[in-house]
């Protein structure tokens, strides 16, 4: 299977679209569109790093300075309640949030936790188009592939990492090598 990173220019066109729908979904919805709700949802969509809400809050406050860390923290729970983002949170400290809603899937960087969107072909075929587990009913599904990006892997991944980082490499190693199954 072919793995492929979805491009920034490909990014910026779906954010238009989706910039030119979401009042109209908001509405659907039965949320009110308010300039702090649309300037929040710019602001996913205009990132390409699925980004914490505390990088959300700081784009948003370059046009509404008193937006607060909770207004945005509330905004994107409900924003992923109502389908309209996603959290990409497995190796992570805190909540990423991730406005595309096509399907895809991650490649994570365990050293800098960098995340790229990925396309996958030929995925969906591979798994019969329908992903069945005992005791549950499946609602959607993406597959997160831990890695290391090229700039981790030629440095060594030593220079200017902090403790933390460090810890939550091992994390990650310890998490990368448990067998899939053994939960």
């Amino acid at each position: 299977m072919k793995l492929k990173v979805v491009k920034d220019s490909r990014r910026a066109g779906y954010a238009r679209a989706r910039m030119a729908e979401f009042a109209d979904r908001c509405r659907a919805a039965g949320l009110p569109v308010t300039p702090q709700r649309m300037a929040i949802i710019a602001a996913l969509l205009g990132a390409n790093d699925h980004p914490r809400a505390e990088a959300i809050c700081a784009e948003v406050r370059r046009r509404h300075p008193h937006v607060s860390l909770a207004t945005v923290h509330r905004t994107l729970e409900t924003l992923c309640r109502i389908g309209e983002a996603r959290k990409v949170t497995t190796l992570h400290d805190s909540a990423r949030y991730d406005g595309n809603l096509e399907p895809h899937h991650h490649v994570v960087c365990v050293r800098c936790r960098r995340i790229c969107d990925v396309e996958i072909a030929g995925l969906e075929d591979a798994l019969g188009g329908v992903l069945t587990a005992p005791g549950f009913r499946a609602l959607g599904w993406s597959l997160e592939i831990r890695a290391l990006c090229d700039d981790c892997a030629s440095s060594g991944g030593r220079a200017g990492r902090s403790p933390k980082s460090r810890g939550a490499d091992r994390r990650a190693a310890q998490f990368a090598t448990k067998p899939t199954g053994s939960d």
